[in-house]
């Protein structure tokens, strides 16, 4: 046989072992995720449900998905195991986060200036001319045959 011909099989047999080689690190990253929970930690499913771990059994956990109300799921359905700060900030809106950037207000009026600082402009409506302001002919600006 030729090389030639040979060449897209080798090419083939390297992509596929390529392939398989990046899915048996993400598989090892993620039980060594999960390797990490303990009771007390705060977790994500792969169905996008928050909980609290309780129990590690070896292949399922007991998760608090509510206080008092506990769930058995499998390890496999561990999505994420969060950090304590990202999962309060998560799951119950605390944010220890401190910054000194300024507040912007719900609300532009304590962004303007007091009514007495800055002078209010009319945009109504002007009144339609007097009779003595009229023209005499009864045509007006814009008209057709106005002067």
């Amino acid at each position: 046989m030729n090389l030639v011909t040979l060449l897209p099989f080798i090419v083939l047999i390297g992509a596929m072992f390529l392939m398989t080689r990046s899915a048996k690190k993400k598989q090892q990253a993620a039980a060594q995720m999960r390797d990490q929970m303990t009771p007390g930690t705060g977790v994500r499913t792969i169905g996008g449900m928050y909980a609290t771990v309780k129990e590690i059994g070896d292949d399922t956990v007991t998760l608090e998905v509510a206080p008092g109300v506990h769930a058995i799921y499998a390890k496999n359905a561990i999505g994420a195991v969060l950090e304590d700060a990202e999962y309060n900030r998560i799951v119950h809106g605390i944010d220890d986060v401190t910054t000194d950037t300024p507040v912007v207000p719900d609300d532009v009026s304590s962004l303007t200036k007091d009514e007495d600082e800055a002078p209010k402009l009319d945009l109504g409506k002007k009144d339609e001319p007097k009779g003595e302001d009229k023209p005499e002919d009864g045509k007006t600006d814009g008209e057709a045959g106005a002067k």
